[in-house]
């Protein structure tokens, strides 16, 4: 069929008098067109469907992947006969373009590798060496991240866009916030000052992240038991846990939660907040501790300035 194709677009092209040595190049040309057509019609309907945004994503990947498959098959179909005469001095060329685009190679390996080894995906929060952000892109060569930190404090954005080889999943290792688990363990400090009642401390620090973290505790709870199916893991408290140290400056409340991985600074936020609120309530009977430093003066210093005689 795709003999007859081609006998046809010839028959055609001699009609307008174009020369032999341009009758190929437009052939592709015209299966690169209908290639393109085919691709941007599917991926409309890809995107009018009602599949969820991952899958959405992968399928659409996947027809430009296919798409970039088909162009290079139609290109070696269409020339097979003009490059046989060359087929020596590929080999050779082979091993010296190999070496030249290792890198090259080494991330398209790293691409199919993050298609099958559920390293990570588009919408996850990763940290690649020492760069952290969420993953927008997986194209063939490069993972594109939208970076945050850096000069900005906690799990916000800072607007910077960041594109990584695929070839660093086999050089360093690659931390997911949000994988099969989406949820962190985090942890507050509150120091209270001696004297307090550190009792009512312990219980306004519980009861406010029980409050603050109780949706994130049940789910976590169902995902952790998922987990223990999937993995060597033992089981764990998703359970807010609130620990007293007593140290030589204050009464340290550790507060340990797990949240969403998306929501750490906010989560953070209303913890502090609701505890603010509450120890205020206590009229004096809870206090907050502060590293405070007493200056205090020199004693007199007599000087003998007399010289023995």
């Amino acid at each position: 069929m795709n003999r007859l194709i081609q006998n046809n677009v010839e028959n055609i092209l001699n009609q307008f008098n174009i020369p032999s040595a341009w009758h190929k190049p437009i052939y592709l040309g015209i299966w690169i067109a209908l290639i393109w057509l085919l691709g941007k019609f599917i991926r409309a309907r890809i995107t009018k469907s009602s599949l969820d945004n991952d899958t959405s994503y992968k399928a659409k990947k996947a027809i430009v992947f296919a798409s970039y498959l088909i162009f290079i098959i139609a290109t070696v179909i269409l020339y097979s006969s003009s490059l046989s005469g060359f087929t020596v001095a590929l080999g050779v060329a082979g091993a010296g373009i190999a070496f030249a685009l290792q890198e090259v190679i080494a991330s398209f390996a790293g691409w199919l590798a993050l298609l099958f080894g559920n390293f990570y995906k588009p919408g996850d929060r990763v940290q690649l060496g020492g760069i952290k952000g969420d993953v927008i892109d997986i194209g063939i060569l490069r993972t594109t991240l939208m970076e945050m930190g850096n000069w900005v404090d906690g799990d916000l954005y800072n607007g910077r866009i960041v594109r990584i080889a695929n070839s660093f999943v086999f050089k360093e290792p690659v931390f997911n916030y949000s994988g099969d688990f989406p949820f962190l363990w985090d942890e507050i400090k509150i120091p209270i000052r001696y004297g307090s009642d550190f009792e009512l401390a312990r219980s306004i620090c519980k009861s406010t992240v029980q409050q603050v973290t109780k949706e994130y505790s049940a789910q976590a709870s169902v995902m952790w038991s998922t987990m223990t199916k999937k993995y060597r893991v033992e089981k764990a408290t998703t359970e807010p846990i609130v620990s007293l140290v007593a140290n030589d400056n204050w009464i340290e409340f550790t507060i340990r939660y797990v949240v969403d991985f998306k929501r750490r600074r906010a989560t953070k936020d209303a913890l502090f907040t609701g505890i603010l609120n509450e120890v205020a309530q206590t009229n004096g009977k809870v206090q907050f501790a502060s590293a405070t430093f007493e200056l205090t003066t020199l004693p007199p210093i007599i000087i003998n300035t007399d010289k023995q005689r």
